[in-house]
């Protein structure tokens, strides 16, 4: 027998049962409520390693969703643009949200560069070597006429890196039957370039320099890694 197919059964059955649970265990206690407050401009620096804000190309990030939706969803959202030495850039976009309810989940990429007219090619998961270690997380390209954007992202739930919405939802149905509603942190790195092998070297670099940056509390936040 398939030992990933029947893992997958017995997770969906669990799904379902905990559906049905719900109406008799609801989860009422935030994660976030326990933890120190995250300011995300705070959090992340400006400057690090090669790399410094560039407050002149913030434009150029798209935003994840539309405004209205953003505030509903995110307590908290940063879009920047860094620039190295060389000149290259990277897109930095980040939303943070306290509440993982289903009605309040963070929305992936892929639903949100199509709804603003982007092709997308195929979604690839695997591992980003950061100077913290291993971070699960997602590739694809997005292109509208001349514009080629190749993207990483992931998503910190509660203490937990993961790299797609089924992921996720393994992770908060943890915390469900626990009782408590997991925060989540979108996080999502892109350039403009035609060398997508390129972009995504670049972006590596520039995770892992970010990461290094941080004080161990906010890089646990960010990434999932305790290191």
């Amino acid at each position: 027998m398939n030992t990933s197919w029947l893992q997958s059964c017995i997770l969906g059955g669990a799904m379902l049962l905990s559906g049905g649970l719900a109406k008799m265990v609801t989860p009422t206690t935030k994660l976030s409520d326990s933890r120190p407050p995250m300011v995300l401009a705070e959090a992340i620096p400006s400057k690090f390693g090669d790399w410094e804000e560039d407050r002149e190309q913030v434009s150029a990030v798209v935003n994840p969703t539309a405004a209205a939706e953003i505030a509903r969803i995110y307590a908290q959202t940063l879009s920047r643009t860094y620039v190295n030495k060389d000149g290259e850039r990277i897109m930095l976009s980040i939303a943070y949200g306290t509440d993982q309810s289903d009605n309040l989940s963070v929305h992936f990429p892929e639903g949100c560069y199509v709804g603003q007219g982007f092709a997308i090619g195929a979604t690839t998961r695997g591992g980003l070597d950061t100077s913290v270690g291993k971070v699960p997380v997602a590739r694809l390209v997005a292109s509208m006429n001349s514009r080629n954007e190749p993207i990483t992202y992931w998503v910190v739930v509660g203490d937990k890196a993961v790299d797609s919405s089924w992921e996720m939802k393994k992770v908060k149905l943890k915390y469900a039957l626990r009782g408590e509603i997991p925060d989540a942190t979108l996080m999502r790195v892109s350039n403009i370039t035609g060398d997508v092998e390129h972009g995504y070297r670049l972006q590596q670099q520039f995770v892992s320099a970010m990461l290094a940056s941080m004080k161990p509390d906010a890089r646990y936040h960010f990434s999932g890694q305790k290191k």
